[in-house]
């Protein structure tokens, strides 16, 4: 049976509106790295990028989501600098050509801020707002939506030997906490989407149990985004490598759309699209019948 699913109308991102109901929104993702685990240095001209996302745009994507930083497992820390010089120029012309949302993927608030002056419209932080002290007074002050992610350790130690007592209870413990601390920054609740933060200081069973457990998530109050598109655990579990995951993923993201989620972070979006609307007109239909499914 598909659990109760709260209806949350809308997240507000600057002069932007995600509108939810019976649409699970696509948010397509950009890399601008040289080492992202799935698709670095892909992407890094400002035209290959702008076809790239005229391309998600066309397979279905409701926004994009642009970082100049990888944070897979190991990678290393970028400077700010560096960031900025990867996004500027991608942001420069996406946000003068395309009225898709725009979101920037950063923990830095001033990589941000340049994203922010360019047209994005939403701050994705895996660090939930911590690794920065001023990340959250830029998104309050420029109005942005923001992802707040769990995650646990950093990008150099969070998959060397990840532990919880209770992996599901305590990173809704983390997110509350989060989103307690975004609104008293004055960071308002229609602002503000969670993510649980699949493969980020978790192992293959944490990850299973998260993705089992979506619905738990929806019991803090705001949308609930799931990123997993190509992830080691779809790879740890198929023995595809990374090119090579979309069955996987899209059985995966299946699962997600039936648990609840409302923004589903892919990069084969035009593959995954199709098994998403699947699994999303069967929650529609239990939805119309009282998920009595």
């Amino acid at each position: 049976m598909a659990i109760s699913i709260p209806s949350f109308h809308e997240i507000r991102c600057r002069e932007k509106t995600l509108s939810f109901g019976s649409k699970v929104l696509i948010m397509g993702v950009l890399n601008v790295t040289p080492d992202s685990f799935s698709d670095g240095g892909r992407f890094i001209d400002p035209g290959v990028a702008m076809e790239r996302a005229k391309q998600m745009i066309a397979e279905g994507a409701d926004l994009i989501d642009i970082g100049g930083e990888s944070t897979r497992p190991g990678a290393p820390y970028v400077d700010e600098d560096e960031e900025i010089r990867r996004i500027r120029p991608v942001f420069e012309v996406l946000g003068k050509h395309t009225n898709i949302p725009l979101s920037i993927d950063t923990r830095k608030a001033a990589v941000a801020q340049v994203a922010l002056d360019l047209g994005a419209v939403m701050v994705n932080d895996v660090s939930a707002l911590q690794d920065d002290p001023h990340m959250a007074q830029l998104v309050q002050e420029s109005n942005a939506g923001v992802v707040l992610m769990h995650r646990q350790g950093h990008s150099a130690t969070m998959q060397k030997a990840p532990h919880y007592d209770d992996v599901v209870g305590e990173i809704k413990a983390f997110l509350t906490e989060r989103i307690s601390m975004a609104q008293a920054a004055g960071i308002p609740a229609d602002h503000i989407i969670v993510d649980p933060g699949i493969g980020f200081g978790k192992t293959l069973n944490h990850n299973l149990k998260i993705l089992a457990n979506v619905g738990e998530f929806l019991q803090l109050g705001q949308p609930v985004l799931i990123g997993m598109s190509r992830k080691a655990f779809i790879g740890e579990l198929t023995g595809r490598p990374v090119g090579e995951r979309e069955m996987g993923n899209a059985a995966a993201l299946a699962t997600a759309v039936w648990q609840g989620a409302h923004i589903l972070r892919v990069h084969d979006v035009g593959a995954m699209n199709d098994a998403i609307r699947v699994a999303q007109a069967l929650r529609n239909s239990c939805d119309k019948i009282g998920r009595g499914c």
